[in-house]
């Protein structure tokens, strides 16, 4: 985890200062925070139900916090949120973007100085020595994507050379292939689930208020953090085929949004998708099922 570990001791309240940055008003009590890739998650599935979801996104904005977690960049973010107001789909509170390496607020798009700060410094002249060796390696080619702390290729995953890429990473970076074509390459240490549990920490709320959802292998490290998850059913095999070592990952017979409610329905959060007071009790036995299966 790249940013301060949840169990090092928090320097006073940071969730003002979390505050202090959003034009997206926090609630006071969050009851749930659902964490949700876009591609082939929050934006697929059936339309009456993802009409469905994002209407009761909007209507429990007071007890939900929605945060994006997207290989996006915030320009292609803004592209979603303008394309889909047909189905009502709003902006979200937060935005993880960039595969990890940006936080925005979900309301102006604007990135979190306090989140960002971090990644700056780990990033801070890597491109330069990087794009060099990047030019040279067969089965790379430039996506047209603006990042600040990531480098982001399409890939030909059959001339790729797995050994090129392990020498990039001893600079001090990740190489994450994903979708079949896609290469991120990121701060070390600097994913989706590493910056969601440095979000959470600010966030002040327990991690068994939190479910993600994803579908592709760059959202294998927030199933990995441990969190309650739920994974598409049409995921990407190789993501599939880490299920077995993840414990607290559901994988939904439904895709998008209607696998979504799934997982929330699979992992207690009923009452909540019914405007109800949630019942502590149904979400303890929930979770002490998901260990038990």
């Amino acid at each position: 985890m790249v940013f301060r570990p949840s169990s090092d001791p928090l320097p006073g309240s940071l969730r003002p200062h979390l505050q202090a940055q959003l034009q997206a008003q926090l609630p006071a009590r969050p009851e749930l925070v659902l964490v949700t890739d876009l591609d082939g998650t929050l934006l697929a599935g059936p339309s009456p139900w993802r009409r469905w979801l994002y209407r009761w996104l909007v209507r429990e904005r007071h007890r939900v916090i929605h945060v994006f977690s997207t290989g996006r960049d915030l320009r292609s973010v803004a592209r979603v949120l303008a394309a889909e107001p047909e189905l009502g789909l709003a902006p979200p509170h937060l935005v993880i973007s960039d595969v990890g390496c940006t936080v925005a607020c979900g309301l102006s798009l604007e990135p979190l100085p306090l989140a960002i700060g971090p990644i700056e410094k780990l990033w801070r002249g890597l491109p330069e020595k990087l794009l060099p060796q990047l030019a040279l390696i067969p089965g790379v080619a430039s996506q047209p994507v603006t990042a600040d702390r990531r480098l982001a290729y399409f890939v030909d995953v059959e001339a790729i050379d797995a050994d090129l890429l392990r020498q990039l990473e001893a600079h001090g970076v990740d190489c994450l292939l994903s979708g079949g074509r896609y290469l991120d390459v990121l701060p070390a240490g600097v994913n989706k689930g590493s910056t969601l549990l440095a979000l959470l920490d600010w966030l002040e709320v327990a991690p068994d208020q939190v479910l993600t959802a994803g579908d592709s292998l760059n959202d294998l490290a927030m199933f990995e953090t441990g969190l309650a998850s739920v994974m598409m059913a049409a995921s990407e095999p190789e993501l599939v085929a880490q299920l077995p070592r993840l414990p607290a990952t559901y994988q939904a017979r439904a895709e998008g949004c209607q696998g979504i409610v799934e997982g929330l329905h699979h992992f207690g959060f009923t009452a909540l998708l019914e405007g109800r007071a949630l019942d502590r009790g149904t979400r303890d036995r929930a979770a002490r099922s998901l260990v038990s299966d």
